[in-house]
């Protein structure tokens, strides 16, 4: 079996040294439940083999079956010779939704979140010669109060949800450290001070080691620093003002995504413990006098709505070519952005969109009940996403709900509006640096922006609706108000950041979308409409298109499932952009 996604899954945290456990592993569903009973984490016949890091449900697995099984397991088995100097980290990049973990019948941990990476220092439980690695997940199929953004629970996928993904869907890797060794790092840029503020961590750092920062910009070093690694707070700031750079040549941005390449090396008696290559941009999203800034400068914002559906792997992208391939598209389409929905992205897509030059939307997979077990797994695990994609420059907002999803009541109800609020502060206490919307659509809370879903599909209706705030605030978007009680419009950019969702059917696949076109002609003029009313709008400040790509049974995108466009880009390019810069 040909080992696929063998590229190195955190580019911004990168090392040369490092063991990529993708590939195959052996395979079994635990319908009955009897596994941990039976310790198939010590000995079990397993009885099929999958294609880590895909999902049984998708066919890159090796499985491709869409039906219900909570409960899976894995084994594979690792050769090594263990040095006894060496740290032996095992990390996974997802797994959906709770997992266990154990090497040669050892329990390394216990992790729930099906959206974000969990390491395990597994030294202690390795060994030279062949050792084995067992991952129990589990994934309620039909637990509407974990995040599962628009997994399905019902097994046979329909209107807006899809496909389900269990278990393993990012990266397994090993990489094996120092004793001592670099354990992360958060750049937070300040373009007004013209500085970039690094914090970081040591593992098993002493009084003798030093941290060397080297920074350098398109190849040219800028700063070379050392830094004790104990007993300075972990933090460092550095001006960005050296005398062959010009504030416009540095700044980062779609049109220039202009990146500042750092290397760091943990010294020891100038024996190199650890060396991690990273980068940062500097860039800055605001808000002022009703509009967004980017670089403290006007900036609109053409987004398209990206679910990152991929119809052989589901959540996973068959490869690295892939994500950059619609991150390419998106701009060849003549969009500057993506609202990631119902989402978090595989590292590497936020790696290509800070190379490339693409504004990003970070969005959370929502749950869709609310219940006290809801609020604590979403504040949980959105705090690990805060904490994994930090350092993007390419991602500029943030939106921990949507649609009121995992929040019905919010109208009616003071505990659910307490929860969107909270989300909003638990963010901004985490990001002063990007924008936060409470609850992406109506029913605001507390945002950074009023943004409004319309797929109104009449030009002349959308236009009169966004000629001033009062009927824009007056609409009721499925019936929902714009704000929730005890919250008003304040002034902020009015953004419609879900609109269009034009079907247009390719195939004799059958499908849904918010209007339709039936030949390529009434999809371009139906899609100028909608794009035309945004651009006439003296109210809006920027806009996210629904879609992309078609998903499944929705064929509302701009592209195929397969990643076909449905009309020439070009003309699609100067439909999305005129009239704007």
């Amino acid at each position: 079996m040909t080992i696929l996604r063998t590229e190195y899954p955190r580019p911004d945290f990168k090392r040369e040294q490092w063991t990529n456990l993708n590939g195959e592993w052996e395979f079994d569903y635990d319908d009955n439940g009897i596994g941990s009973k039976e310790k198939w984490y010590q000995d079990h016949s397993f009885s099929q083999r999958i294609h880590v890091p895909f999902s049984y449900q998708s066919a890159l697995s090796g499985i491709g079956d869409t039906t219900f099984h909570d409960l899976v397991w894995y084994r594979r088995k690792l050769s090594l010779q263990k040095n006894s100097d060496s740290t032996y980290i095992l990390h996974f990049g997802a797994v959906d939704y709770e997992s266990r973990v154990w090497v040669n019948g050892e329990l390394a941990g216990y992790h729930e979140g099906g959206h974000t990476p969990f390491s395990y220092d597994v030294t202690s439980l390795l060994h030279s010669g062949e050792n084995q690695i067992v991952v129990q997940a589990f994934d309620a199929s039909t637990a509407l109060d974990q995040p599962r953004g628009k997994q399905y629970w019902k097994e046979e996928s329909e209107g807006i949800f899809y496909t389900r993904t269990t278990g393993i869907w990012q990266t397994v890797w090993l990489e094996t450290l120092s004793k001592s060794y670099l354990a992360n790092v958060s750049f937070t840029p300040d373009i007004d001070q013209k500085q970039i503020n690094i914090d970081y961590s040591i593992a098993s750092g002493n009084p003798e080691q030093v941290l060397e920062v080297t920074i350098s910009f398109k190849g040219q070093t800028i700063s070379k620093d050392s830094i004790q690694a104990i007993n300075n707070h972990g933090s460092r700031s550095y001006s960005i003002d050296h005398h062959a750079l010009q504030l416009e040549d540095w700044l980062w941005s779609p049109e220039h995504p202009n990146l500042f390449d750092v290397t760091f090396q943990l010294l020891e008696d100038k024996t190199v413990l650890d060396k991690v290559e990273s980068y940062f941009g500097m860039r800055k999203i605001s808000v002022h006098n009703g509009e967004v800034h980017l670089n403290n400068k006007p900036y609109y914002m053409r987004l398209v709505l990206d679910q990152g559906y991929f119809p052989d792997g589901i959540l996973t992208a068959p490869s690295e070519d892939d994500l950059i391939g619609d991150i390419k598209y998106t701009k060849e389409l003549g969009f500057n952005g993506a609202r990631k929905h119902q989402k978090v992205e595989d590292p590497l897509y936020y790696y290509w969109a800070d190379r490339l030059g693409l504004l990003v939307w970070g969005e959370m997979a929502n749950s869709y009940v609310f219940t006290d077990r809801a609020v604590e797994r979403i504040s949980k695990e959105w705090q690990e996403v805060i904490a994994r994609d930090y350092n993007h420059p390419c991602i500029v907002a943030w939106v921990p709900i949507n649609e009121s999803w995992g929040i019905r009541d919010v109208v009616q109800n003071a505990k659910q509006r307490s929860h969107s609020l909270t989300m909003y502060h638990l963010t901004k206490s985490l990001d002063q640096t990007r924008l936060v919307m409470s609850n992406d659509g109506w029913e605001h809370t507390t945002s950074d922006l009023c943004t409004i879903h319309d797929y109104e599909a009449s030009k002349g209706v959308l236009e009169n609706r966004y000629q001033a705030v009062e009927n824009a605030l007056a609409f009721l978007p499925s019936g929902k108000p714009i704000y929730a009680p005890g919250h008003s419009y304040q002034d902020e950019p009015i953004l419609v950041t879900e609109f269009g969702g034009i079907s247009f059917k390719q195939s004799d696949w059958d499908g849904w979308g918010y209007s339709h076109a039936t030949t390529e002609n009434e999809f371009l003029t139906g899609y100028r409409a909608v794009l035309d009313a945004m651009h006439n709008s003296p109210l809006v400040k920027g806009f996210c298109y629904t879609q992309l790509t078609d998903v499944e049974q929705e064929i509302n995108g701009l592209l195929t499932y397969d990643r076909k466009p449905k009309a020439e880009l070009k003309k699609i390019k100067e439909i999305t952009q005129v009239g704007k810069g």
